[in-house]
């Protein structure tokens, strides 16, 4: 019988040495990760509520990871161009989106071709925050419930009017969505941006908007607004006096905006494990949660498979939506 040579030996022991460190292979890849700076791609321009969190958190995250994390503000196509980018990156964790609505659920139905699957094509690290649009009418309206809104819709169709940042947009689908569960033809007035279609409510050209909590929020206190409702299942703490839409007689009602972390699909696990991880970390220090309350929003964190979950909600909900309505950015 041959006995076995030192080379052979060697070979064996390094072979089993190999299947006795597999197991720790995936923490190891976590632990070296990252070996390098990490771009949070914003997809709007600096200076609003989505860069302002993402700096916020992208400090904490410098601090914690060791390696820079620098936003990259990549504006246009209503953030499907940022999106986009992010999707066809290395799956590395060194390249993730800060995802919004607007990028990650609606994108997948108000446009005919997008070169990305919001469903498919990331891997969700963690749901971050949420926040509620406002419901305001214009003061001379005389609704003055949502239940008296949706009446005063249902007597005339399209006599009761809505402006919105434009067709396609979360406000613009929150308004169709009320009409829908009303049964009530509301009339749509889109414009560009949301300052003007906030100014047509406030000068009375327009009856109601749905609009970002802080945007309203000064003119719904100096009375030159009047919030109906928010639209998130629970009140918001800066408004308690306001009731939901979904407790003025439409249960099942619920039209959020949220904010949400991305990698390309592929990034292996572990780094989406660790990432996540830091990210909850950071949501509980004090003065992150303090800064994010005085922007309106809600810190929701929640792990990757949670959050896959609810961003699969979201794009089967706005689907519904605007097939309905035929809404389309196209």
């Amino acid at each position: 019988m041959k006995q076995p040579t030192s080379s052979s030996r060697r070979e064996s022991l390094l072979a089993l040495a190999g299947l006795a460190l597999a197991p720790f292979a995936a923490p190891a890849h976590a632990q070296a990760w990252p070996t390098r700076p990490i771009t949070l791609v914003v997809p709007f321009p600096p200076g609003g509520a989505t860069d302002t969190l993402s700096r916020k958190l992208a400090d904490k995250l410098t601090q914690s990871l060791g390696q820079p994390v620098v936003v990259e503000n990549r504006a246009g196509a209503a953030g499907t161009i940022a999106a986009n980018h992010v999707a066809k990156a290395n799956p590395d964790g060194h390249t993730v989106l800060m995802g919004v609505t607007g990028t990650n659920a609606i994108s997948a139905s108000v446009y005919s071709k997008l070169p990305f699957s919001p469903a498919e094509d990331f891997a969700p690290v963690a749901l971050i925050v949420t926040a509620p649009l406002v419901l305001v009418k214009r003061p001379g309206l005389a609704a003055d419930s949502v239940a008296g809104y949706v009446a005063a819709a249902r007597t005339k169709p399209e006599a009761l009017s809505f402006s919105s940042p434009g067709k396609g947009t979360t406000p613009h689908l929150a308004g169709a969505m009320l009409g829908l569960a009303g049964n009530a033809q509301l009339l749509h007035v889109p414009y560009q941006g949301s300052g003007p279609a906030l100014q047509a409510v406030v000068a009375e050209q327009v009856d109601s908007i749905f609009a970002d909590l802080m945007q309203v929020l000064p003119m719904i206190k100096a009375g030159r607004l009047h919030a109906l409702a928010v639209t998130s299942r629970q009140r918001h703490s800066l408004l308690p006096e306001v009731p939901t839409i979904a407790e003025s007689g439409f249960p099942d009602f619920e039209a959020i905006s949220w904010h949400a972390l991305f990698a390309p699909a592929g990034t292996p696990a572990p780094v989406v494990n660790r990432l996540h991880a830091e990210i909850t970390q950071a949501l509980r220090l004090p003065d992150i949660q303090a800064h994010f309350a005085e922007l309106g929003l809600v810190v929701d964190a929640r792990t990757p498979d949670a959050t896959r979950q609810f961003v699969r909600g979201e794009i089967d909900k706005w689907a519904k939506v605007v097939k309905a309505t035929g809404a389309s950015r196209d």
